[in-house]
């Protein structure tokens, strides 16, 4: 690890200012993804700014929904009463994530922030565009399982790591960010990037802002959601796939789905094709095996994951049967 200076903020201005005065400055709350980037090198920063200080940690009823500050710890969330409630797919996703002592650190705004757990990212002998841009990929003709098979490029297949990330996308959730023209407000749709020509440019945010919290919208059918992973092991591990889903049901018909996938995309996949697929269909296997088809369909697949189109489709399947089956 290389030599770094270490600040403490205690609100959000100072934060900014810190950020504005040293290019290449990051911000540190759990620490649970930076300090092991730094460790391995692939993070260099100059300057640490600590905000575990700052006052966003609590979760409020906010215009029907909920406001989740940024620096609220996984594990509170997962566990809040409204959440578990109200959006049962976030707390799901949560509970799926890593291990309890890394839930007990992680943050909100952290979660977001968490960078791929591609090997060859995180390996300085190996060439990565996400971490040298220009440098080549080789995870395209390397050992590529648990790569991405939805939203690639040839200049990048790494797959996003977040399991809270995908229940956020399928509620439609919203980021709140400060920075130095004042706070704006980033769809969740618009938040994570596709790589494109530029797999280094992750996320929406502009240099020097701050992410203050995540806003859940009210989403009545919110209730009967659910997510599901499929992993090599029960826990610990990444997704392989994943599925985020909630049902509105109105006697036997679907009035509306949201449809979100994980462990299979460079972000997390929103699947509009499969919303549209369930929407005013009775929830029966045939329509839940369209909807997973329609959500695969433009799957890209390498090597070793072309096993991931089935596993994805299975897992959203039988994602959406036990929504279908909530009282």
């Amino acid at each position: 690890m290389n030599p770094f200076v270490y600040a403490s903020v205690s609100d959000a201005r100072a934060a900014l200012a810190a950020l504005e005065g040293t290019p290449g400055a990051r911000l540190v709350a759990g620490g649970t993804t930076l300090i092991d980037l730094m460790k391995l090198e692939v993070e260099q920063p100059p300057v640490l700014v600590d905000i575990n200080a700052l006052p966003l940690d609590r979760v409020e009823e906010q215009d029907g929904g909920l406001r989740v500050g940024a620096m609220v710890r996984n594990s509170d969330l997962a566990h809040h009463e409204l959440v578990r409630t109200r959006y049962p797919v976030l707390s799901q996703a949560l509970l799926a994530g890593a291990s309890p002592q890394l839930r007990n650190m992680a943050t909100t705004g952290g979660n977001l922030m968490q960078r791929t757990r591609c090997p060859y990212f995180r390996d300085l002998a190996a060439r990565c565009n996400k971490r040298a841009p220009g440098s080549g990929c080789d995870a395209l003709e390397g050992e590529n399982r648990g790569h991405a098979i939805l939203g690639t490029s040839e200049q990048c297949i790494a797959t996003h790591p977040s399991d809270m990330a995908v229940a956020l996308t399928a509620l439609d959730a919203r980021v709140r960010v400060l920075g130095g023209g004042g706070e704006r407000v980033i769809p969740i749709g618009a938040f994570f990037l596709l790589p494109g020509l530029h797999p280094e440019r992750e996320h929406a945010l502009r240099p020097g802002e701050l992410i203050t919290a995540v806003d859940l919208p009210p989403l009545a059918f919110g209730r009967r959601s659910l997510y599901l992973k499929v992993r090599d092991r029960s826990s610990y591990a990444f997704a392989l796939a994943s599925a985020a889903v909630a049902l509105d049901l109105d006697g036997g018909t679907i009035r509306g789905a949201r449809v979100s996938l994980g462990g299979i995309g460079t972000r997390p996949w929103r699947s509009p094709e499969a919303e549209r697929a369930l929407a005013g269909k009775r929830p029966t296997a045939a329509t839940f095996g369209a909807a997973a088809a329609a959500a695969l369909a433009g799957a890209k697949v390498r090597r070793h994951n072309a096993f991931k189109v089935e596993l994805a489709q299975k897992t959203l399947m039988r994602a959406l049967a036990r929504a279908a089956a909530l009282t």
